[in-house]
């Protein structure tokens, strides 16, 4: 049994000062996930007994940026997706296991006026053959802010959010996709009708005390895993970023 647990953190020295280990510690996870950490290299010294610790950092200062703390050993350790226009800003690690594969990943968004959405398409394609790929290999299990809420139960208020990043036709048939190619969405798998769950909010107007949020944390795994997953959950009480941490248990 695995117990995963992604989390975009928003800044990780902003989220350690606002209470991220004692979430870290109480949650106890085998693998957690990090994105958006905003690190350079050196500028932050985190260990932590019985993890092994693995940074993806942005070439850009203050920007986007992944890591991964695990228990145990993975096989092998990767960063990026092998495609040079994308891997200047650490925005995937994956890990190989025995018996399966885990990718972080933090999705580019697409901006106001939806000035990256060009980029943003091309990203999502590259990504999804890259993780179909894998996949051919070995079972993945693919985690992050994924800066889409795919469906309108996905967010707070569909209709005024249709042509904003994250819930453009575009981004949400790239997500669609992504799921056809043989991926499974593990919290609709277990709560497929279920609104109101969310895993972001913005810092304005009061959202998060309005619970005005979008589900945009995933974790994805393939579909040949169905019958191993156990439990997801969005821990929407957890505080520190303007995301919350996601979960998913596997039994692996």
């Amino acid at each position: 049994m695995k117990k995963l647990i992604s989390w975009n953190v928003n800044g990780f020295r902003a989220c350690m000062d606002k209470g991220f280990m004692d979430f870290f510690d109480s949650a106890d996870a085998d693998v957690f996930c990090l994105q958006e950490i905003k690190l350079s290299e050196g500028q932050l010294d985190w260990n932590r007994d019985g993890y092994y610790a693995y940074w993806n950092y942005a070439e850009k200062k203050g920007y986007s940026g992944t890591a991964v703390f695990t228990k145990e050993k993975p096989v092998s350790v990767s960063y990026g997706i092998g495609i040079d226009e994308h891997d200047h800003e650490g925005r995937v690690i994956t890990l190989e296991f025995e018996n399966f594969y885990l990718v972080t990943v933090y999705t580019p968004n697409s901006q106001r006026e939806l000035t990256r959405l060009d980029y943003r398409m091309k990203w999502e394609d590259d990504f999804r053959e890259y993780l179909v790929g894998l996949d051919r290999l070995k079972p993945v299990i693919v985690t992050g802010d994924m800066n889409v809420a795919h469906k309108e139960i996905d967010l707070k208020n569909p209709k005024t959010n249709r042509r904003n990043a994250g819930f453009t036709d575009e981004e949400r048939g790239k997500m669609t996709e992504l799921i056809e190619a043989g991926f499974t969405d593990t919290f609709r798998y277990f709560y497929p009708d279920v609104t109101d769950r969310y895993s972001w909010w913005s810092y304005m107007f009061k959202a998060r005390e309005k619970n005005a949020g979008w589900r945009i944390d995933y974790f994805l795994s393939s579909k040949r895993l169905d019958d191993k997953l156990v439990s997801a959950d969005i821990h929407h009480s957890v505080m520190g970023s303007d995301h919350c941490p996601v979960e998913l248990v596997i039994d692996l």
